[in-house]
């Protein structure tokens, strides 16, 4: 798959929680299988990981019968402020890799979420818009009492 390297995201979100709370939920299995819902209809049955700098996570994002592994290498883990991970999927180019910055902001944390490298700017405009369904479902998540 050929990568345009040019092709970037981001996107934020206020989360309606503390910074280390929403910080942890990225590499807390349990929680990337409430949250990493990247559309409607879809589950997030398996999750795994190894939080630390080179450590690995994978997940599944299940559509109907349709499994869709993830997954990537954490690269930098800054707790609270930034976590930096690799980006593997069926839809990823090689070399993608995503950046969490964390900060306290009003009313919560601000989540600002930046994806590099991607096959086409279709791609990209659609992993957009699964960032944001994810960063939507992770405030519904953690602000559940």
């Amino acid at each position: 798959m050929t990568t345009t390297p040019d092709l970037t995201l981001t996107t934020s979100r206020i989360i309606a929680a503390p910074v280390e709370r929403v910080f942890d939920a990225w590499l807390d299995p349990a929680m990337l299988k409430r949250f990493m819902i990247p559309g409607e209809g879809m589950t997030v049955p398996s999750a795994t990981t190894d939080p630390k700098v080179g450590g690995r996570f994978d997940l599944i994002m299940q559509v109907g019968e349709n499994a869709l592994p993830h997954g990537g290498v954490y690269r930098v883990i800054d707790r609270p402020s930034c976590i930096v991970f690799s980006w593997q999927g069926p839809h990823s180019a090689e070399g993608s890799e995503v950046t969490l910055d964390f900060a306290p902001a009003q009313g919560g944390t601000e989540v600002t979420l930046t994806h590099v490298r991607f096959a086409s700017a279709e791609s990209r405009d659609n992993h957009k818009k699964g960032w944001g369904s994810i960063l939507a479902m992770l405030d519904i998540v953690l602000s559940a009492k």
